[in-house]
């Protein structure tokens, strides 16, 4: 378990500096971002860690550049909750491997929510599928981990603030070790 913990923290030091056309922030700020915002929303240990977490996928994928902008979907939320799945549980990946239907369904059944959208998950929405229609929406919202794949979408956009970083970079990563422990070490129990 340690080793992967290791791994997973290694991609944001590797990677973290790594930010996406049209985007504002880099994919360290974006999962503390995302993480602090669970965080103050009361979200279980788990769900603060699938929003630090939901876009591993990107990072472990390690594709050239913005993949978007070839037209290209690199299927980040499956990639991500393969990873993720063995070491913290379906509390954590799911979550993660839905939030990207959640931008569908959210596109889908809000009108303004599209507007919010940045201009990378624009491009992205039209890879993945575009919105969800009405049985697809339907569908959607008897999963499992609906509430929590919406919860972390709106933070995944609500993330993005480029002003907003009021820890050290190795702060955050110790912050993220730690939650991951104590995430891994709850699924552990669990089991």
């Amino acid at each position: 378990m340690q080793k992967m913990l290791n791994t997973l923290l290694a991609l944001y030091v590797q990677g973290g500096d790594h930010v996406y056309a049209g985007e504002s922030v880099t994919q360290l700020m974006h999962a503390w971002q995302c993480g602090r915002l669970a965080e103050k929303s009361g979200a279980s240990s788990a769900l603060q860690l699938a929003s630090w977490l939901h876009d591993v996928g990107h990072l472990w994928a390690n594709l050239e550049g913005t993949p978007t902008l070839r037209g290209q979907d690199d299927v980040h939320e499956h990639i991500g909750a393969q990873v993720l799945l063995p070491v913290f549980g379906l509390a954590v990946s799911e979550p993660v491997r839905l939030h990207v239907q959640a931008k569908r369904y959210l596109v889908g059944t809000r009108e303004s929510y599209a507007s919010k959208l940045s201009p990378d998950s624009v491009r992205s929405l039209r890879l993945q599928g575009g919105p969800l229609g009405p049985q697809e929406s339907a569908a959607f919202e008897a999963k499992p981990f609906f509430a929590d794949a919406v919860k972390l979408r709106v933070w995944d956009d609500l993330g993005k603030k480029p002003d907003w970083f009021e820890v050290t970079r190795q702060d955050a990563l110790d912050h993220l070790m730690q939650l991951m422990h104590r995430v891994a070490r709850d699924h552990v129990i669990q089991i």
